[in-house]
């Protein structure tokens, strides 16, 4: 029986990824079963189910082919799920009627898991006119609050946690107002945005040339392009967002460029997709693909990886087949064009094996060699399959021959399309492998570089206590397995010692032969100028990236595991170990008085209103909540307003983080519908009291703004850190621990992300 490299590894399994019962009785009893689940799964679309079945399973085998979460929770189970992680939806209507249906689409989606892009492009901008109500539009943005509240809802119904990305093309009239939407903490949490570059306008920018806003033909303001991409920068340097997608490069690349046009990207941007487009996911871990690790012989075996990509896009390809679809158009659109999404994880530390520092020329020209290979490898085995099965419906021969992707590759593989057909439309894809990468022994995930080399993290026990384990890196451990303390040569290096620019270079080798896009972070310091900041971005435009997504630590989003030395001349920074956050056991003694705010609260359906007076107390020369009182003249919400007023008194009085209080008063959906408060839409009466308690920790400093966390908190130590290293609270687990990770924020403690 397989042994998992750590029990966090086997805790992701069972808490995400094995199958039981309703009544949480497992079904798969190891790794083992879930493996075999899968691998049958996939395998019933064969004619030779028995001998696809055990080639299957080989490949998952041991975490060297590991399919995205949907397929690997969902696949063989008989629920009700898709096994696609990626969807955009249809094009949104600039009428009233066709947005709201849009809106039940993406509700739909959501529920079985799968995470939806937006374009708003579409929508008429803020003012403009409506013909035959006598009124003015009030713009893309007021739509996607109401996109942001379903989002929020479906989540607290008990789905997966929702992901979403909003994009708006460079030339809409209501592009400023998108790009400054960030600013505020308290809007917009359940997307990711980005904004859509055009050529004609990065041509512009360095022109410094005029750039017309324009919608249906009319042009709504004109000013400097480089004053719109400075106020692009400005925002992502301040509160990392918007990203940004070059999408005429993508669009010009696209092997389907004949018969889509692209608007949109999935929620961490490596699937750029049309109308109703759909793709699912999976990756070749390339860590246990090297042989003699560390040594001077070391390599990753061409071989195997030949072999392995073959098999696995194989697998992607029954994907398709065997999974259910939320709306009939993705599964029309997947089946005419049957676009996966091959990629890789353990890229970092497989360049770790073999001696090479990730960021430098000599990294970036393996990885770009490797990608090539599984570029090559994909491409041949979707002919193969081809052959046996049919081309994907929508191939064209000449249109698809002379698509960017085909004209380089080799005149074997050009020919062999040619000849046959190819299965696949598109076939290659880097997406975030967060969780996966974890449970196959915490290789680094994706492309990325490794993040932390060993840190604590906190394991839940089936007895409700915790643990602590030590979480080691996938190459960090095995060089201990093979020099026991020697020390880390020099070439282990970390995300936070990078430059920014070495992030761009590996992005930009890895692009040349992936297909769709690439999910990628590039951290850059706290310290960065901004005009060193801009230079990520049009280095990343000048290298052939098709987007780009920063991180710099920052007052908005806060600072992520950021690390701190008392040592003015300190060297750079070691890998973060981790830590823990012990908070007081014993209650806050309550002095005689205390000062606080009365708040009213007015719901639609309460004749009575009801009054929240939140006492705080001053603590280390910080305000924070002591006390809450739920008052009402409604005799049907005494009981209730109540228990709240003790429960919530009780926790404030604990001391430490209490944040998490107002997220989960916020989660509550009333199955009988909410509310529409001063324009927003509140789930529940609970939800609108955790709105109110989250204001009043505002104001008094506890907390940054909407979901933010903790801003100081003098009750709280955190030990384990050896260079002072914090990162926020999550607001899952309480843990300093978040981190951005794929333009994810990701818990390191509990796997926790905003991103599902």
């Amino acid at each position: 029986m397989t042994r998992f490299a750590a029990p966090i590894a086997e805790q992701v399994w069972d808490m995400k990824y094995r199958l039981k019962e309703a009544d949480g009785t497992p079904v798969d009893r190891s790794i083992e079963d879930s493996w075999r689940r899968i691998a049958r799964a996939l395998a019933e679309v064969e004619d030779d189910t028995a001998k696809w079945e055990d080639t299957f399973y080989a490949a998952l085998e041991d975490f060297k082919f590991l399919p995205a979460g949907r397929i690997t929770a969902g696949a063989g189970t008989g629920r009700k799920v898709t096994l696609f992680n990626c969807f955009v939806m249809g094009t949104v209507p600039d009428d009233m009627g066709g947005i709201f249906d849009m809106l039940k689409e993406a509700a739909l989606t959501m529920q079985q898991g799968g995470g939806i892009g937006y374009d708003f492009s579409t929508i008429r901008p803020k003012g403009a006119a409506v013909a035959g109500v006598a009124a003015d539009a009030s713009g893309p943005l007021s739509f996607m609050d109401v996109w942001d509240a379903m989002c929020r809802t479906i989540m607290s119904a008990g789905s997966r946690r929702g992901a979403m990305m909003a994009t708006m093309r460079c030339d809409h009239p209501d592009i400023e107002s998108f790009i400054g939407a960030k600013s505020d903490p308290a809007r917009l949490r359940m997307f990711n945005m980005s904004v859509l570059v055009t050529d004609p306008f990065m041509e512009a920018v360095k022109a410094d040339g005029p750039w017309d806003l324009v919608f249906d033909g009319k042009v709504y303001h004109t000013l400097q392009a480089r004053d719109l991409w400075n106020r692009i920068m400005q925002a992502t340097y301040d509160y990392a967002e918007p990203g940004v997608i070059f999408i005429d490069r993508i669009n010009k690349a696209n092997n389907l460029n004949y018969c889509e046009t692209i608007a949109a990207t999935n929620p961490c941007g490596e699937q750029p997709l049309p109308p109703y487009g759909a793709c699912l996911l999976g990756s070749v871990n390339l860590a246990r693909l090297v042989t003699a690790p560390f040594t001077d012989a070391a390599e990753l075996d061409p071989e195997a990886l030949d072999q392995l990509v073959r098999v696995a896009i194989r697998m992607m390809d029954n994907t398709v087949d065997a999974s259910k679809f939320p709306l009939e158009a993705q599964a029309r659109e997947a089946e005419a064009k049957r676009r996966i999404g091959l990629g890789v994880t353990g890229l970092a530390d497989a360049l770790l094996m073999l001696g090479l520092r990730y960021g430098s020329d000599e990294a970036a020209a393996q990885t770009e060699e490797w990608m090539r290979a599984i570029a090559r490898a994909a491409y041949l085995a979707s002919v193969d399959l081809a052959k046996e099965k049919g081309a994907f419906p929508l191939f064209d021969r000449d249109a698809y021959l002379a698509s960017g992707t085909m004209q380089m590759m080799d005149e074997d593989v050009r020919a062999a399309v040619a000849d046959h057909g190819i299965r696949n439309a598109l076939l290659t894809s880097i997406a975030p492998t967060g969780t996966i990468s974890l449970y196959a022994g915490n290789v680094s995930s994706g492309i990325e570089p490794v993040f932390a080399y060993e840190y604590t993290r906190k394991v839940l026990q089936k007895n409700g206590s915790r643990t602590e384990e030590k979480v080691v890196d996938y190459a960090v451990q095995m060089w201990k397995e093979l020099k026991g303390d020697a020390p880390l040569p020099d070439h282990f290096v970390n995300a936070q010692t990078l430059a920014p620019l070495e992030h761009v270079k590996m992005q930009a080798a890895a692009q040349k032969w992936v297909d769709s896009s690439i999910s990628k972070t590039i951290n850059c310091p706290e310290d960065i100028s901004f005009e060193a900041f801009k230079d990520v971005y049009m280095e990343a435009y000048e290298t052939g990236c098709k987007g780009c997504t920063t991180y710099r630590p920052n007052d908005v989003t806060g600072s992520v595991l950021s690390v701190e030395s008392n040592k003015e001349d300190a060297p750079a920074p070691m890998p973060v170990e981790g830590g823990d956050v012990i908070h007081l056991q014993d209650p806050l003694d309550r002095p005689q008085t205390l000062e606080g705010n009365t708040y009213k609260l007015k719901w639609p359906d309460s004749e009575h209103a009801i009054y929240l007076t939140i006492n705080d107390i001053i603590v280390g020369g910080r305000r924070r909540p002591f006390e809450v009182f739920i008052n009402s003249k409604n005799m049907e919400h005494f009981a209730w307003t109540v228990a709240l007023t003790r429960m919530i008194s009780a926790v404030f009085r604990r001391g430490g983080d209490v944040s998490f209080v107002v997220e989960e008063l916020k989660a509550v959906f009333d199955p009988r519908g909410g509310a529409w408060i001063k324009g927003k839409y509140i789930p529940s009466i609970l939800a609108a009291i955790g709105g109110v308690i989250e204001t009043h920790l505002i104001a008094i400093g506890f907390i940054e703004g909407e979901g933010t966390g903790l801003k100081t908190d003098p009750t709280a130590k955190v030990v384990g850190l050896e260079s002072g290293n914090r990162g926020k609270a999550c607001p899952s687990c309480g843990q300093y621990s978040m981190m951005m990770v794929e333009g994810c924020m990701t818990c390191s403690s509990c796997g926790h992300s905003k991103c599902g």
